[in-house]
């Protein structure tokens, strides 16, 4: 009798080789060259690491990208942590990053966080010891080197705001060895002879090695015990050290610092600056912890395995993510095509030639009209013309133009039109053509 066989479907068959690869590999740590980068819109990391021989696809979810120092790009080494996987709607292994850093410096960071650990257990970096910087100092001390672009940054800028301020330099390596001796002797130096108000800790960029000095536990100490407010200004803005946060106030770079312990008009923005910096400080920290906690609660999550399936999800969301922002654009461009088309077709039937005609032969008739009122103006005025000759012709003004004259009777105003109408004595007016008189009837022929 033939054994019954065992038929899997192709999703039992992936999820079978997926628990295997999750059981058979531990959390590991690969080294390799970062290619094919991609970030989703959902936050998560798609890339390939690769060496000289091979290539394996890797995925970091959005919630450990989220706490990632590093900015990862194409062509940059790096060593992950991380576990393998299985892509089950392709059927393809992958490795799943729990941690990123660069290859190249991956020791020293470890040390760093291992410090920034160490000193912020033990107060060192609390908001509460952080003291003010003073609005107006009398004297401004620079602790740094006395050759490098940090110290003609800050001396510009202190020229610049406030040239009235005296500035004391304190001239210190700021790396190589016997560097952070010197930069601890000289912030001992400066609290002790109180002659600065506020000092600078400076240097210009450079990378960890180069900025490892201000990573040191004596420099961190140093700074914590200074009883005269110390703003770090070391490298750019993307670099950070353990003075930073030991610091009263860490600026971005050196410029900056000068910036913010030179008074200007604007002293109340300065306070408000200074009270953000601190809350922003207050923030991340419970943001770590807050961090922390969602780790622990992501770890026991994962142990129940439904963290798989989620990523599965969160992977398939992202290529339909991406097919529909493809599909967008498509369709984006064949309506981008379309109106060009139609507006091509507005261009041929324009209004604009229809419209320039129809203003020409309102032009014209405008000048027929004016034409045909100026004619019928000039009858008018020939007719106007021919009727007052006429009128002038019957006037019993021009009568009396040719000798003639009208008489009346005085009392009635009635005219005289015969002897009869007459009586001696009887007084009347005569009109004559530039004036009248009156006379009496005496005798009557």
């Amino acid at each position: 009798m033939q054994a019954e066989r065992t038929i899997l479907t192709v999703s039992q068959l992936n999820n079978e080789v997926g628990q295997l690869l999750a059981q058979g590999f531990p959390a590991l740590w690969v080294e390799g060259e970062i290619s094919n980068f991609v970030r989703a819109a959902s936050g998560h990391l798609y890339f390939s690491l690769k060496d000289a021989g091979a290539q394996v696809r890797c995925a970091m979810f959005r919630n450990r990208a989220m706490y990632m120092q590093l900015a990862p790009r194409n062509g940059l080494k790096i060593m992950v942590r991380g576990k393998v996987g299985l892509y089950e709607p392709r059927g393809e292994y992958q490795f799943i990053i729990e941690h990123m850093e660069d290859a190249g410096i991956g020791a020293l960071q470890r040390q760093f966080e291992e410090l920034k650990r160490k000193l912020q257990a033990q107060g060192l970096f609390a908001g509460e010891h952080k003291k003010p910087l003073p609005a107006f100092p009398r004297c401004i001390g620079v602790i740094t080197s006395p050759t490098g672009a940090a110290i003609r940054d800050i001396l510009n800028v202190l020229k610049r705001r406030c040239p009235q301020i005296p500035v004391l330099v304190f001239p210190v390596l700021v790396q190589g060895e016997g560097s952070k001796e010197q930069i601890v002797n000289a912030i001992r130096q400066a609290d002790r002879e109180q002659r600065c108000d506020v000092l600078i800790l400076a240097r210009g960029g450079g990378s960890i090695e180069d900025l490892w000095s201000f990573n040191e536990e004596i420099v961190a100490q140093a700074v914590y015990a200074c009883q005269t407010p110390i703003i770090s200004g070391v490298g750019h803005e993307i670099d950070f050290t353990i003075a930073d946060f030991v610091a009263d106030i860490r600026a971005p770079t050196p410029s900056a610092a000068a910036e913010l312990v030179s008074p200007d008009m604007a002293a109340h923005q300065t306070h408000l600056q200074r009270l953000f910096q601190q809350l922003q400080r207050n923030q991340l920290r419970k943001i770590q912890l807050a961090g922390e906690h969602l780790l622990r609660l992501h770890q026991r999550l994962e142990n129940q395995r439904p963290t798989n399936r989620l990523q599965q999800k969160a992977q398939r969301l992202d290529e339909l993510d991406m097919r529909l922002r493809a599909a967008l654009a498509r369709s984006l461009q064949q309506r981008s095509a379309r109106l060009e088309n139609l507006h091509a077709r507005l261009q041929t039937q324009s209004p604009v030639r229809r419209i320039r005609q129809q203003q020409e032969q309102l032009a014209r008739l405008r000048q027929q009209l004016a034409l045909r009122i100026n004619q019928q103006l000039e009858k008018a005025r020939s007719r106007l013309q021919m009727q007052a000759g006429q009128l002038q012709a019957l006037s019993p003004l021009a009568t009396l133009e040719r000798g003639y004259s009208i008489v009346r009777n005085a009392e009635t105003a009635q005219l005289v039109r015969s002897t009869a109408s007459l009586r001696l004595g009887q007084t009347v007016a005569t009109e004559l053509m530039d004036g009248s008189f009156e006379s009496i009837v005496t005798r009557i022929n």
